[in-house]
């Protein structure tokens, strides 16, 4: 897989939920550390997505914002 995105992550599905619409998946990438994205069912679908299947988050945007209190 070649793409252009710079924040790649790998991480393994371990929560998938599906909705009318979409569905919630949830990436553990490494002990402790988990990242959930919303897409829509059928992608979902397509990508075959399950608990334990490997797979990428893949995260492209213009800003990333940082908060502290």
């Amino acid at each position: 897989m070649q793409i252009s995105a710079r924040n790649t992550l790998k991480g393994k599905v371990t929560k998938v939920t599906h909705g009318a619409v979409n569905s919630e998946v949830t990436l553990e990438l490494g002990p402790g550390i988990e990242i959930t994205s919303i897409i829509t069912r059928e992608s979902a679908t397509r990508l075959k997505l399950e608990d334990g299947k490997p797979a990428y988050v893949i995260i492209k945007a213009s800003d990333v914002m940082v908060g502290v209190d």
